[in-house]
């Protein structure tokens, strides 16, 4: 297809909901075509896709499961014929606290959090252009696994978006040879997302803590303009990690 007058073209994995639809906003405001990804919420994603087009980018939704190789053949053909190229990969889809995935599968956590992130940036890689970008979303608790007190309900997540970060760490060389960086995006609980809500019924007063230890929690939309911002700042070098809401050294610790 043709350049569209010099229009970037950005991949948001989990992008029907929360932080990945409003990062697909926040980066169509800034001039770039959008693709997301959804799992099962295809009438969220469709909005999402209006979002997009209503601020002047081309927008793609693509239903299915990240840990299901035929569901990125299929996700990698689309954006083959959609686009031809990627620019930005925001990696914001996960997962670990399905009950029902998990008794499926006990090792859902690592399948969804680190493998199907890595199968993912292995596609990707052929499509995207020097210069280009790849953002892993995280939270505080994951970041940081190991040095904390986790949710016993989280621990799973934590682990598994932890070994996913140091997977996609260990391609930073590889990466770079390429002229593709990679930034962290960790973000402190995030008011208004469905792991939020989970948390707090599991540990109820849990954002309150948060609150009191941070002054507020962040919002979605605060959350991917961090990421939307850190796309767009050439000067952060791969490997760097950005903060949303309450310094790391300060995380409130959770008793087990």
């Amino acid at each position: 297809m043709a350049d569209r007058g010099g229009r970037r073209v950005a991949l948001v994995t989990g992008g029907s909901r929360g932080v990945g639809a409003a990062t697909a906003v926040a980066l169509a405001e800034r001039g770039h075509d959008v693709a997301i990804t959804y799992r099962n919420k295809a009438a969220r994603a469709e909005g999402v896709v209006a979002e997009v087009e209503r601020r002047g980018g081309r927008a793609l939704a693509v239903g299915g499961d990240m840990t299901l190789g035929g569901d990125l053949d299929a996700l990698f053909g689309a954006l083959n014929r959609w686009a031809g190229w990627l620019d930005v990969v925001v990696l914001n889809a996960s997962g670990g606290m399905e009950r029902d995935l998990i008794a499926a599968n006990p090792d859902y956590p690592l399948r969804i959090n680190r493998d199907a992130q890595l199968a993912l940036v292995t596609r990707a890689r052929p499509l995207l252009r020097r210069g280009g970008t790849i953002v892993f979303v995280t939270s505080h608790w994951a970041h940081l696994h190991g040095r904390v007190d986790q949710l016993p309900s989280y621990e799973p997540v934590a682990a598994s978006k932890h070994a996913g970060e140091q997977a996609l760490r260990g391609l930073t060389g590889e990466l770079g040879a390429e002229g593709i960086r990679l930034l962290v995006v960790t973000g402190d609980l995030i008011e208004g997302t469905i792991t939020a809500k989970l948390l707090e019924r599991l540990a109820p007063g849990l954002a309150a803590s948060r609150r009191d230890a941070g002054g507020r929690v962040p919002t979605t939309a605060e959350m991917a303009e961090a990421i939307a911002a850190a796309v767009a700042d050439p000067v952060l070098p791969s490997g760097h990690t950005v903060v949303v809401g309450g310094a790391l050294d300060a995380l409130l610790r959770v008793p087990r």
